[in-house]
């Protein structure tokens, strides 16, 4: 997971917070100090990103040593020990806050992922997430979705056609919007057309969507444009979707849900790092 982009955001983050010139540690302790670091769950989580914590100790000291007491994706008590680092107390400290960071949003997303998995349990459907993602880190966060047992949507505008209200504004019509997208893409490509009313959802059934996205509607009426829909393609409800209402939208003939909020207004998870020293020295 610790790829060339997840290295960049590492020494970006580090520069920012001027770890390697942490004054308050660097004139308390010695080069020689040592000292050994244990990050903890303050609250009942799903775990994301430890290799990426592990990363950033060593980025910024190679000396320091990690050992990984849980990995991610696992269902963590409050109090349950996560990593473990042994090294320069100034390095460990100067580490902290980039490393919380790093493991506090993304167990944040994959706690909230989890717990909308567990929402819609037995319906059948499908939860993911958007592209409405941290600049930078959408590889990342997509990747905690994953953790908490959720799936991703495109990762980019590369990925398949998704035809929205803009797209449908400037081409003139779905008719015309989905024609094109269909002529000029890959044959492999999925065309999926945003519709928000039932007049939208057959138009994009006349024009020949392979799958159809209800935007904004209410319960009920995702479930008429279901009937309208008939199977004849897949079906995607998206838009203001939050965890308590996520259940009312699981409707049968309802394929996947996608919710922004799993990446975009999460909270990040409760962690700490306690310090204490160690009593061997730095020869």
């Amino acid at each position: 997971m610790i790829d060339s982009r997840t290295r960049h955001l590492i020494d970006l983050a580090l520069e920012e917070d001027a770890a390697s010139r942490d004054l308050t540690s660097q004139a308390i302790f010695t080069p020689r100090s040592q000292a050994v670091a244990v990050i903890t769950a303050g609250e009942p989580i799903v775990l994301c990103g430890v290799d990426v914590a592990a990363a950033v100790f060593t980025r910024l000291d190679p000396s320091v040593r990690v050992r990984v007491r849980a990995r991610d994706g696992a269902r963590l008590r409050r109090g349950a020990a996560i990593l473990e680092a042994r090294g320069s107390t100034i390095a460990l400290l100067g580490a902290e806050r980039t490393v919380l960071n790093f493991l506090q949003r993304l167990s944040g997303i994959a706690t909230a992922a989890a717990a909308y998995v567990r929402a819609v349990a037995g319906t059948g459907v499908r939860v993911v997430d958007t592209r409405k993602t941290t600049p930078g880190w959408r590889a990342l966060e997509k990747y905690a979705v994953r953790c908490g047992g959720a799936c991703n949507h495109r990762a980019s505008l590369g990925e398949h056609v998704l035809i929205k209200d803009n797209h449908i504004a400037a081409a003139g019509s779905v008719r015309r919007a989905v024609a094109l997208a269909r002529a000029a893409a890959p044959h492999t490509a999925r065309i999926e057309v945003e519709a928000d009313t039932r007049d939208g959802v057959r138009q994009a059934l006349a024009a020949g969507a392979d799958a159809i996205l209800l935007d904004n509607m209410s319960p009920s009426e995702v479930e008429r444009a279901v009937a309208l829909v008939r199977g004849r393609a897949l079906i995607e409800v998206s838009g203001g979707i939050r965890l308590e209402t996520i259940r009312a939208y699981a409707i049968p003939g309802v394929d996947v849900i996608s919710a922004g909020a799993l990446t975009h207004s999460v909270r990040a998870a409760d962690l700490s790092m306690s310090v204490r020293s160690s009593r061997r020295r730095a020869v």
